[in-house]
């Protein structure tokens, strides 16, 4: 029996013997589990080898407005993001420029408020933060809240700190592509920065 251990053990290692199935081809020949809930690589010997979840680097950008600031919330909010295991890769604070804000609010600017809020997101400075992960555009709308936080649940930064529709403390893109927009707008590709987290292979690794 030792003997042949050992002899599996050095055909594995020198390549001459394969634990994965033979590729059929056909997407039905990967396990059910491997096909939803990661995303999976073919090595060199035609085998399914299991990578990180799909969607990890999804991006999402967040804002600390001018309220928020002012209020000294900015650390209170980073943590809610980190706790939750979203990895940092852009941070600024920074006065907006009014191309900024008109290009970012563009779809509200018939809006009767739209000169008011404005005015608001220009009345201090903003902390712009762009965070990664797994589907961290739906989750971060689901920790900010709604928008009005008088209908805002308790346990999200809108329902906790928040206390007028016009003073909500926080902006989340509503979508991927929103996001994608958003980011490119705010911050510069130098200004992001890619690297690897010490927790992402017990995080996101099946």
């Amino acid at each position: 029996m030792v003997l042949f251990q050992r002899s599996l053990i050095r055909s594995l290692v020198q390549g001459q013997l394969s634990l994965c199935a033979p590729l059929s081809g056909n997407e039905s020949s990967v396990p059910a589990w491997c096909s939803a809930r990661s995303r999976h690589r073919i090595d060199r010997h035609g085998c399914y080898t299991t990578s990180v979840i799909a969607g990890v680097s999804e991006r999402t950008l967040i804002a600390v407005k001018p309220d928020g600031v002012q209020r000294r919330l900015v650390g209170q909010i980073v943590q809610r993001f980190e706790q939750r295991g979203f990895k940092l890769v852009g941070m600024k604070l920074l006065q907006a420029r009014e191309d900024i804000l008109s290009q970012h609010y563009h779809d509200l600017h018939k809006k009767p408020f739209y000169p008011n809020l404005l005015r608001y997101m220009s009345s201090g400075p903003v902390v712009a933060m762009v965070w990664e992960g797994h589907n961290v555009v739906r989750t971060s709308r689901l920790m900010v809240g709604n928008t009005n936080p008088a209908e805002a649940y308790p346990g999200t930064i809108r329902g906790d700190y928040s206390v007028h529709i016009s003073r909500n403390v926080i902006h989340a893109s509503d979508s991927v592509e929103g996001a994608q927009r958003e980011i490119q707008l705010w911050f510069d590709r130098r200004e992001l920065v890619d690297w690897d987290c010490c927790d992402h292979s017990s995080s996101y690794q099946v």
